[in-house]
């Protein structure tokens, strides 16, 4: 994809399909996962290639206004898509978005991941490829930072409580060690910064 989504933008088409599904009194119910999910949940990411989602409700219609958004905005037609279902855990923990969960007559209703959750997606894919100048490390290290994970072994124990343990790669937790390692490095680095100095009291003359 050229253009990368904006915070905004997403919104804009998220809103357009919103308002479509409400003139036709349609429900769609869509999970949203990866970088659009930190933008719009959690306020991390200020751009993103694509909208990952997985849609429970009226797939047809969302396919259709997906494509109609597409061409009036100039997206590709791909621009939201279910691409993200191979990372999906079977024990999922999501929330409801405020602003798309009115759906009594129609409309379109969004569920994001509990930031514990989107932390272990993150970590199970962790691709090297930036977006942005932003990465899926940058993204789990905003989101220790976040939730305030201490360590790796914290860290792991959260992938461990949406995965199983067989199925993480050897890459995954070595990846997870080495980035709370950074993130332990930046919280002392900054604790030692905020510390208050100590005023260092005057030398007494002999004399």
């Amino acid at each position: 994809m050229g253009k990368l989504l904006e915070k905004e933008d997403i919104l804009r088409g998220l809103r357009a399909i919103d308002r479509m599904a409400r003139e036709a009194a349609v429900t769609v119910d869509l999970s949203i996962y990866g970088g659009a999910a930190l933008a719009l949940a959690f306020n991390l990411r200020q751009a993103t290639r694509d909208v990952d989602a997985v849609v429970h409700g009226s797939p047809d219609f969302l396919r259709k206004a997906v494509a109609k958004i597409a061409e009036e905005e100039g997206w590709p037609e791909d621009w939201l898509n279910d691409g993200v279902k191979g990372f999906l855990s079977a024990h999922e923990k999501m929330r409801l978005m405020v602003e798309f969960s009115d759906t009594v007559s129609g409309g379109l209703r969004i569920h994001t991941p509990a930031p514990e959750y989107l932390f272990a997606m993150k970590c199970m894919a962790m691709r090297a490829e930036t977006v942005g100048n932003v990465s899926d490390k940058s993204d789990i290290e905003a989101l220790a930072r976040e939730i305030g994970i201490k360590d790796a072994r914290a860290a792991l124990e959260i992938v461990e409580s949406f995965y199983p343990p067989s199925g993480i790669p050897p890459k995954v937790r070595f990846g997870v060690e080495e980035i709370m390692e950074k993130v332990q490095e930046r919280r002392g680095a900054g604790a030692q910064a905020a510390a208050p100095k100590t005023a260092t009291a005057p030398k007494k003359s002999p004399y």
